[in-house]
């Protein structure tokens, strides 16, 4: 039987779900306390966590845990790989357009940040200085992180590490980052609805899948008004703005959250004229993309998770 436990957490509803014996609630009870812990070292909202100390330590080497150095050497190879569609130090941009507090609050209290006319000189993730021997980390003056969706990611996939050791099958979904581990007894494959991101109480594709990550990106949902024009929480590394795309989302199916969320990060920036060559870079990346229209389209290894036919990319 599923055992699920429903939460907030990092700013976005987390569910649980795992199937086994009788000792599932304490099981989901500490994946639960694992992800609230997790948020409070690796928040960028919160002053006193591991990541805004880093960020306060620009210019000087910052001693950092294993879990950090191992989400930052992460982040570099990334940010190298899909030649800096992907770059964690935008946090200035962010802040500029009007991201300088959590979702909940922006939805609550509305943004405080005017936006500065001047667009800063921007510094890429690629000048970091990482010492893993010494165990740590080096920010040139003026770089401030946000490991946002990776750190989202690698929470999930170490919680539902911790949950499968107490669990036949289970899956950790947070804010459209999901983790699914085993199959359940049956037999069956996992569903999942994505939603249309032009309306969230409609379902626009049904996918089945095994085990694996599914990770969707959206220019539609963290959204507000900052001088009267709509802003977004996906910056472009190109522009140092929010990124202009014909896509309104992108879902990637991969075997690792952390590269699904890569790059359904990277393919929504990107759009269809970086698409090939991102896709050339990771074979096993499924894809699928949801046009401002709301036309579907889907890289032909996605076609095997979905039910109907749609433009291929």
């Amino acid at each position: 039987m599923m055992e699920t436990l429903a939460f907030r957490a990092m700013n976005t509803p987390v569910l649980l779900v795992a199937e086994g014996d009788e000792m599932m609630e304490t099981a989901l009870e500490k994946t639960r306390a694992f992800i609230e812990e997790s948020e409070q070292r690796f928040s960028r909202f919160l002053p006193d966590s591991e990541l805004s100390r880093l960020n306060r330590s620009a210019g000087e080497w910052f001693p950092v845990s294993r879990d950090l150095m191992e989400m930052l050497t992460l982040s570099l190879a990334y940010h190298l790989e899909t030649e800096g569609l992907f770059d964690p130090a935008m946090l200035p941009d962010l802040m500029r357009a009007g991201y300088d507090k959590s979702m909940d609050e922006i939805r609550t209290q509305g943004v405080s940040n005017e936006g500065s006319k001047i667009n800063p000189k921007r510094m890429t993730f690629s000048a970091i200085e990482i010492d893993e021997a010494d165990g740590k980390v080096r920010l040139p003056d003026g770089m401030q992180v946000d490991l946002g969706g990776i750190a989202k990611g690698w929470i999930v996939e170490k919680s539902a590490t911790l949950l499968s050791g107490a669990a036949n099958a289970c899956a950790v979904s947070a804010g459209g980052d999901i983790l699914f581990i085993g199959k359940p007894a049956d037999g069956s494959l996992w569903t999942v609805n994505l939603e249309d991101p032009r309306d969230v109480n409609n379902i626009i594709a049904t996918l089945r899948v095994g085990e694996g990550a599914i990770v969707t990106s959206s220019v539609a949902k963290r959204t507000w008004n900052q001088d009267g024009r709509k802003r977004h929480h996906i910056i472009d590394p190109r522009t140092g703005e929010p990124a202009q795309t014909e896509w309104l989302s992108v879902t990637v199916i991969a075997s690792e959250i952390t590269e699904a969320e890569v790059y359904a990060k990277a393919l929504l920036i990107g759009g269809e004229a970086e698409a090939n060559r991102l896709a050339s870079r990771r074979p096993d990346v499924a894809f699928i993309t949801v046009a401002a229209d709301g036309l579907l389209s889907a890289s032909r290894n996605s076609l095997e998770y979905l039910n109907d036919n749609y433009v291929h990319i």
